[in-house]
């Protein structure tokens, strides 16, 4: 083996470049494991030259494939970095002078240290470091051992966690709206009289003319974006305005509360994610000409009303069929809930409103405690008693006030959340109504499904005679079917956008009545730390006027007058009073 061998590890001929020194132990702690490894592997080498019985295949025809095997092996000695991990193939391979390699260079010096930098590192991959060429063809003698560069971190992955949106980039892309109802001023005659609002908007949508605008609207405007909303998106709980009241409508009080449901009834519209691209809120948002723009949209849609919506596009008819048989147990639940929760609000709306009653119940009566309280100051001809009970009767007037603007802020706050939710639960009967419509859609369309198909059974039952009539019966059965699938998914897809609306209901009902809980409780403290301050206050002020009362020496100052006066002034006094017994 050693005499085929030589001293190469080649396992052929010795080439023709000079031995590079081998290193010691000092110089390569490993050498003598490298040494080793190459000696056993060196049988293996062995198979790669020709025996006596064959002939090596001639690098003329295939160039220089007859020495790619040998590259398996080249890993005891270093390779010339010129040459790469391919060497000569001795004194019996013939190359074309075309294809004549040039004669290799020295190998560096450099490469046993560079072995001892990158061996320890990794001992059990020595051999495949030892076959990577770190040279570089522009830089041919490396002052140094070259290392490659350890695997850094990325360094964006920290900034992207860093940068993270905190909203998604639907919810970033999502426009955004801020109306306020207000100026609520009474227009008309006797016979046509009635309150406009003005409505002002401020959005970030990209569909509207302008991010500010603001324009009048009156109540029955708001009624109608009820019912077209209504009308466009069955199956969506569409926030409702407030109710009609033929009674008290120019009441101040009235006026307010409706104002503020109406706010918050446009709000919570241009905050649903559908509801929001609407026209018809477009059209009353934004729209100067209103009364003009409604009319014309209501000639140029003239079922406005009735089959507006996904159930005219799909050609089915909106009746209301039979009697309704709730197949799902979800909605037959929540339909159930639906009532309990209806009664209970309006029980509470109830007892709300008998809270509201004794409140201004309680500000009448302090108007009536401060009435006579000023008639009995006006006859005391004392200061020490008439002056306390007119500053009494001018706090029984504040106190009128604050009894009158606490039942305002109770309606304004937790009433009209339970008004609220009384006319949204109505809403969703609304939307359980669409959704029971589209399955009497579906079923009629079933039925007539099921006409055409015995209509065609008995065409082809009769035989050819008919073929037009049974072709045009084909097509028929076709759009039938058709339907029948189309009203399905729209009664499933209205299925499960009730389900979302009831959740978001859900969710939002936990929120406001929560705030409205909250700023009853803050209001009716509030009104309470300013009542004890209205009686503090005065009762300081009377302890003050009874201070000053305690350094008044009245019989000092009588008798530095003169007598005569003084007499007098006694006499008409006791004479003042005893005529007044007397009366």
């Amino acid at each position: 083996m050693d005499e085929v061998g030589g001293d190469s590890p080649w396992g052929d001929v010795p080439s023709h470049s000079s031995p590079s020194p081998p290193a010691t132990a000092s110089e390569n702690p490993f050498a003598e494991e490298s040494e080793s490894k190459s000696k056993s592997k060196a049988p293996q080498s062995l198979t790669l030259e020709p025996s006596s019985g064959q002939a090596l295949k001639s690098p003329s025809t295939h160039g220089r494939a007859a020495r790619t095997p040998r590259r398996a092996v080249a890993t005891a000695v270093p390779l010339d970095d010129s040459l790469g991990p391919l060497g000569p193939l001795g004194d019996n391979a013939t190359t074309p002078q075309s294809e004549q390699p040039p004669a290799p260079p020295q190998k560096e010096q450099a490469l046993p240290v560079r072995q001892a930098h990158i061996l320890p590192q990794n001992p059990i991959g020595r051999n495949m470091l030892e076959s990577v060429d770190y040279s570089d063809e522009a830089d041919p003698i490396s002052p140094g051992p070259r290392i490659p560069p350890p695997v850094q971190p990325s360094q964006g992955a920290p900034v992207r966690r860093d940068t993270q949106p905190s909203v998604s980039v639907e919810q970033a892309a999502k426009p955004t709206f801020e109306i306020t109802v207000g100026d609520p001023h009474k227009v008309g005659d006797l016979t046509s009289s009635h309150i406009v609002y003005l409505v002002r908007t401020k959005t970030t949508s990209k569909a509207y003319r302008q991010p500010e605008f603001a324009v009048t609207r009156r109540y029955r405007d708001f009624l109608w974006l009820y019912n077209g909303l209504h009308a466009n998106n069955p199956g969506i709980v569409v926030p409702p305005p407030p109710e009609k009241q033929a009674v008290g409508r120019f009441d101040t009080n009235f006026v307010e509360s409706r104002r503020a449901a109406l706010e918050r009834m446009l709000n919570k519209t241009a905050a649903h994610p559908t509801l929001q691209h609407d026209g018809d809120l477009k059209l009353f948002l934004e729209s100067e000409s209103f009364n003009v723009d409604v009319k014309h949209k209501e000639r140029k849609e003239p079922g406005l009303g009735e089959s507006k919506g996904m159930f005219s596009g799909l050609g089915i008819s909106v009746g209301s069929g039979g009697k309704f048989v709730e197949q799902d147990d979800w909605f037959h639940d929540r339909r159930i809930y639906l009532d309990a929760l209806e009664n209970q609000l309006k029980s509470l709306l109830k007892a709300m409103d008998t809270v509201v009653i004794q409140r201004k119940g309680l500000s009448e009566a302090a108007g009536d405690f401060s009435n006579s309280l000023h008639a009995l100051s006006s006859v005391e001809l004392s200061p020490s008693l008439s002056g306390p009970l007119e500053g009494l009767s001018d706090l029984q007037i504040r106190i009128k006030e604050l009894y009158d603007r606490q039942a305002q802020q109770d309606v304004l706050t937790l009433g009209i959340t339970i008004d609220e939710y009384i006319r949204l639960i109505g809403s969703i009967k609304m939307a359980f109504a669409s959704r029971q419509k589209a399955y009497h859609s579906w079923h009629a369309a079933e039925s007539e499904m099921q006409k055409r198909k015995a209509t065609q059974e008995k065409l082809l039952r009769q035989g050819k005679t008919q073929q037009d009539r049974l072709n045009q019966m084909h097509a028929d059965v076709a759009d039938a079917e058709r339907k029948v699938h189309q009203a399905r998914l729209l009664f499933e897809d209205m299925g499960r956008l009730m389900r979302a609306e009831l959740e978001r209901f859900e969710r939002e009902k936990v929120e406001d009545f929560k705030s409205a809980v909250e700023t009853f409780l803050e209001s009716a403290v509030e009104a309470q730390k300013e009542l004890i301050e209205l009686w503090e206050t005065f009762l300081m002020q009377l302890d003050a006027e009874e201070d000053e009362s305690a350094f008044y020496k009245p019989p000092v100052e009588a008798a530095a007058r003169p007598s005569g006066e003084g007499s007098i002034a006694g006499t008409t006094a006791v004479g003042t009073v005893t005529g007044d017994d007397s009366d």
